[in-house]
């Protein structure tokens, strides 16, 4: 039998081995969109508590063309804010036909509402002033969805 020194001195590493297998089961699916000729890599957060937690305590800018893909179990006037987020991020409000609603600018750590402009289905957050500097606004078409897991 081991002293239980020994014992107490692997606990650090079996703590670590134990939150990194955590981290890794709880990776999102990840899908591919496309708005007019760009391509997005989507994190998918189609559960409630991955809608919930969203992008909150991330530290670091998203890949340049990364985003977060919210689905909502239905169509409806959906708000977002951005209690514990950390990065400033731009949210397209995207409806059941993958129409782009409306576009708002989120500045972190704050706590204002930014809501669909209708019946929105789907919201992309993505860094701030992507769609912007793109072009893409209200009416873009967003190509892909039908990918992202069913909402639960």
């Amino acid at each position: 039998m081991k002293p239980l020194s020994k014992r107490i001195a692997m606990l650090p590493a079996l703590l670590a081995l134990v939150t990194a297998a955590s981290h890794a089961a709880d990776k999102l699916p990840v899908i591919e969109l496309r708005i007019g000729e760009h391509k997005v890599s989507a994190e998918v957060a189609a559960t409630e508590p991955a809608r919930t937690l969203g992008l909150m305590h991330r530290k670091q800018p998203l890949a340049a063309d990364a985003g977060m893909l919210f689905v909502f179990t239905a169509p409806g006037f959906h708000g977002m804010w951005m209690r514990n987020t950390y990065i400033p991020l731009s949210v397209a409000f995207i409806d059941e036909r993958g129409v782009v609603l409306n576009i708002a600018d989120m500045m972190p750590l704050t706590t204002d509402s930014h809501t669909a402009a209708g019946f929105a289905l789907y919201a992309l957050e993505m860094n701030q002033g992507w769609f912007a500097a793109r072009g893409i606004r209200a009416g873009a078409k967003v190509l892909g969805l039908e990918a992202a897991a069913k909402p639960k």
